[in-house]
């Protein structure tokens, strides 16, 4: 049995006013190689297949063509689970439909545990495995706020009811598997320890910061997604985030993308291989001063980039003094450069040489440099406030932002015919 693990597409994601649509699709169109060459039996999308709860017209047709594009490969099934990022209601309109193509879809937790759970089938047709398919599980999935609880009780009432959710689940997968099918779970959390990166959303904001391993199920395998970098849990080789298959923020450009196939031989676990993604588009950042910065562009106007599309470029300038004309000033410096006529200026930003301790009109710093958790950070430390009032009121905030940036409610329909045009 040959399984293929991937997640966090986040198609339709609207990049610094960019579309990846054109990374999106040659992404999916090596993948449905993949699965030919490597003979794959089922694949798994653990999360995150939208970037939004009300995908773009474009990023459904990407998503249909490939579930389409599947029928043609020797896979038998494709298990899709949600992640905080998809619309439990978007991800199951479909879902009936879609089984009739061999695609089980979990959009979100569901009221009967044997939903949750499938036998899947190897290239001969016969049961190779059985699947416990958990998506990103919403505290009000499982719990029940109560009224006078601390913070700390919070945590700890959130993290018990997500592994009973998982525990739950992984028994009824023991029924079907008996002695001779292995387990395979899925997840899409943050676990303690998971390395994060700036386009990753937070989840669980004041109430659970990270699932511990040990709450896990004993599970075969582990296929994680969330956290973007990919990356092995705690020195555990069967628990795996493959990371998101394009960049999706500058910090995650020096990262190697990739997917991972796992091997079971009987009821075992064999081989876990992780195979390389290659870069569609070049994500490049670049940091320091104006003068190391020039430095720098010459560099990578000498190096060759293997790549059909136009490399994206962020830079960075270190400096205290606030330089109005900045902007202006990185771009002729790129344009003295034909051999980066291809390349695109997406962002030019200013970070300070020291940390300030509040935002002041003298600093010179503007909004446009800082992001709401920044600006909410820097309001707090003009404040004479105990640790256990900072923490209250941060807890608060995360709770709010995470309250605006669900993405499970649908927008009036006006909205969404809105959406789509401006896309």
């Amino acid at each position: 049995m040959r399984i293929l693990h991937t997640s966090d597409w986040h198609l339709g994601q609207h990049f610094m006013g960019k579309s990846r649509e054109s990374e999106h699709q040659a992404f999916l169109d090596w993948l449905i190689e993949l699965v030919k060459e490597q003979h794959i039996d089922a694949l798994i999308i653990a999360g995150d297949i939208f970037d939004t709860g009300t995908p773009p017209s474009y990023a459904r047709r990407l998503y249909s063509r490939f579930i389409v594009s599947l029928q043609n490969t020797p896979c038998q099934q494709l298990v899709v689970i949600g992640g905080n990022h998809d619309s439990v209601a978007t991800l199951n309109e479909s879902k009936e439909l879609l089984a009739c193509l061999n695609t089980f879809v979990v959009g979100g937790v569901s009221k009967e545990s044997q939903d949750q759970v499938l036998v899947l089938k190897n290239s001969q047709g016969d049961p190779g495995a059985v699947i416990c398919a958990i998506p990103f599980v919403r505290p009000r999935d499982v719990l029940e706020s109560q009224a006078g609880e601390s913070g700390e009780d919070k945590q700890q009432a959130l993290q018990q009811a997500i592994a009973a959710h998982y525990q739950a689940i992984y028994t009824e997968a023991e029924k079907l598997a008996g002695e001779q099918l292995p387990i395979v779970a899925t997840g899409h959390l943050t676990t303690v320890g998971g390395q994060l990166t700036e386009s990753v959303r937070e989840i669980y904001i004041g109430t659970l910061s990270a699932f511990p391993v040990s709450a896990f199920p004993k599970a075969h395998y582990i296929a994680l997604g969330h956290l973007h970098r990919p990356q092995i849990v705690a020195k555990q080789e069967h628990i795996r985030y493959s990371g998101s298959p394009i960049p999706l923020s500058f910090d995650e450009a020096g990262t190697e993308k990739q997917v991972i196939i796992v091997d079971f031989k009987e009821n075992e676990l064999n081989k876990i291989e992780s195979v390389m993604v290659p870069v569609f588009r070049p994500l490049i950042s670049l940091k320091g001063s104006l003068d190391s910065i020039d430095q720098q562009l010459a560099t990578v106007a000498g190096e060759k980039h293997q790549s059909e599309l136009n490399p994206w470029l962020e830079i960075e300038i270190t400096t205290e003094a606030y330089l109005h004309d900045l902007q202006s000033r990185v771009e002729q410096l790129i344009l003295a450069r034909e051999e980066l006529s291809s390349f695109e200026l997406l962002r030019v930003r200013r970070k300070r040489e020291k940390t300030a301790a509040s935002l002041t009109v003298a600093d010179q710093e503007s909004l446009a440099e800082l992001n709401v958790e920044d600006v909410f950070q820097q309001r707090l430390q003009q404040e004479e406030l105990t640790d256990e009032q900072l923490q209250q009121l941060t807890s608060a905030f995360q709770e709010v932002l995470e309250n605006v940036f669900e993405t499970d409610k649908e927008p009036p329909l006006l909205a969404q015919h809105d959406q789509e045009d401006n896309a």
